[in-house]
């Protein structure tokens, strides 16, 4: 039986312990090709900068007493998936597999998610795709901290990976969405849901004296339970604590009734 072949990539950067934690739980499922941003390149979703420089080093990492020639892309996660599949793998891959992120990535924000935003680009080329990421505090949101504990969402990431190289989905589930909590092990339980309308991570202002002083925008966790449905991938993860698997589809037409939407446009 031909060895399956795994795409793995992030948007923490190729150096990032989530990124490894997933490689090591892949290689039992076939040969893993990493390809990750060179730079941490959280927030990006799924652009494609005209200002990246493209340039592709392969690099050797030491992982666990283990060597891995790994490659270090100058662009966006969305632009390592586009690297990797057109110059560095011989073979368009059976999987690509986008994790393990620090930070969950729910609700109205999986937009800006360059996590979810590389899986959806391999999505959009017609290859099986998981997005992974980890419940972590906001501190260590951008980090490569150590005191994350990714065990738990490594075996997430190679039980949904083994479902998408082995079952055939239904034709409007492009990608998986799974998001751990924080206290998760391998016996927690998971469950399917759908992607939150609320803000989650709500956009603040930058501290400055001046508009001419560089600052960057902050943000804060803000997660609404009352009233928020049961089965959305907020709650389950929030108020459950149970591993949300959310099925995305690339296919974003509102499920409005057209004919209702039509008199409303329509009408004087």
């Amino acid at each position: 039986m031909k060895k399956r072949q795994i795409l793995l990539t992030n948007d923490d950067g190729i150096k990032s312990p989530g990124l490894w934690a997933a490689a090591e739980a892949l290689s039992d499922l076939g040969y893993v090709t990493v390809a990750a941003p060179r730079d941490q390149s959280s927030g990006m979703g799924r652009s494609l900068p005209a200002t990246s420089d493209g340039v592709i080093r392969p690099e050797v990492l030491n992982v666990r007493g283990r060597d891995w020639t790994v490659y270090a892309v100058g662009g966006s996660p969305a632009q390592a998936v586009l690297y990797a599949i057109l110059e560095i793998m011989p073979h368009k891959p059976d999987l690509v597999v986008s994790g393990i992120n620090y930070g969950e990535n729910v609700a109205a924000g999986i937009a800006i998610s360059g996590t979810v935003g590389a899986a959806m680009e391999a999505a959009g080329m017609g290859i099986p795709a998981l997005a992974m990421s980890l419940e972590t505090d906001q501190q260590h949101f951008f980090s490569y901290s150590t005191e994350v504990d990714f065990s738990a969402a490594a075996y997430f990431t190679a039980y949904f990976a083994r479902r998408l190289l082995e079952k055939r989905f239904p034709p409007d589930v492009d990608l998986l969405k799974v998001d751990v909590p924080s206290n998760a092990t391998a016996e927690t339980p998971w469950a399917l849901t759908r992607s939150s309308r609320q803000k989650y991570f709500v956009p603040t202002a930058p501290v400055r004296k001046s508009w001419e002083q560089p600052a960057r925008l902050g943000f804060r966790v803000e997660a609404e339970l009352d009233g928020e449905p049961e089965d959305s991938d907020v709650y389950v993860l929030r108020a459950r604590r149970l591993v949300s698997v959310t099925p995305l589809s690339l296919d974003s037409t509102s499920r409005a009734d057209f004919t209702e939407l039509d008199d409303l446009l329509r009408s004087g």
